[in-house]
């Protein structure tokens, strides 16, 4: 596919049941997703795929789907040096119990990240989250893990509201927003100022361009090298089963062309947060 050594930052394993989403007929959107860790080896092999993240499938609105596949990311990257672990976290009160024992796999050999994502439920401006987030940041503190965060516009994953978690942790957690923003509004709050603002405030802030609009990528990377910083904290994702490895890969590669940023978004940024 590529001679270029690719990292893939946020990608997906396990299968989600059919549910019947904004009330329609129950479906399975997610038709690409593996459902074992031999199938997914054999995605990275057909992709040149050198190096990746492995986070728990979900979107279904059933938290404990989500949890269930902890123990499956932590197979995979036990099975292959090529592959980390992300493990499923919620800032849910009602998800103490499961985030309590996710916790406990945290220290696992291959765990280099806690996915958090406010699409099932929770806020980080909710009062009742915040203990759980306390509580995922300093074990992600503790254990120097990376803290995964899905960013789409308005309502709880707005990049308002997942802002919050860069300003209250990420001087001492990594913070990696996903997908950019999600659209529209995140990118131009994102590349207008408050990315570039949390880098030169000393914020350990990351992202990646899944899902990014099209004209995202390219102004970034204008942005990166007027500004002059930013050029290694952004990082390639697929997001498979939801996102599209080869269209990820192609914008991602011709807005960050072959050079020392290309480099950076591919492989090197990677290997700083997840190796």
């Amino acid at each position: 596919m590529t001679e270029r050594q690719i990292s893939d930052a946020h990608r997906h394993l396990g299968v989600l049941p059919a549910y019947p989403f904004y009330g329609g007929p129950a479906v399975r959107p997610d038709s690409t997703a593996r459902a074992t860790v031999k199938q997914l080896i054999a995605d990275l092999d057909a992709e040149g795929t050198e190096r990746a993240l492995v986070i728990p499938n979900y979107g279904v609105p059933d938290p404990e789907i989500a949890f269930s596949f902890n123990e499956l990311v932590i197979e995979a990257a036990q099975s292959d040096d090529r592959i980390r672990a992300g493990l499923w976290v919620s800032p849910r009160p009602e998800d103490e119990h499961r985030t309590a024992r996710a916790l406990a796999l945290a220290g696992e050999d291959g765990v280099r990240a806690l996915k958090l994502s406010f699409l099932l439920g929770g806020r980080a401006t909710d009062p009742a989250c915040r203990p759980q987030l306390d509580r995922i940041f300093q074990e992600a503190e503790r254990l120097g893990l990376v803290v995964h965060v899905h960013t789409s516009p308005g309502a709880a994953s707005d990049i308002d509201e997942v802002g919050n978690l860069v300003e209250w942790y990420a001087d001492r957690v990594p913070v990696h927003l996903v997908h950019f923003g999600g659209g529209m509004s995140g990118h131009i709050k994102l590349v207008g100022s408050r990315f570039f603002d949390w880098i030169a405030a000393g914020k350990r802030v990351y992202t990646d361009l899944s899902w990014a609009i099209g004209f995202a990528p390219y102004w970034l990377a204008r942005e990166i090298e007027r500004r002059g910083i930013g050029h290694d904290r952004v990082l390639f994702a697929s997001d498979q089963p939801w996102g599209d490895f080869s269209g990820e890969f192609a914008r991602l590669s011709a807005a960050a062309g072959g050079g020392e940023l290309g480099e950076l978004v591919f492989r090197d940024t990677f290997a700083t947060l997840y190796d």
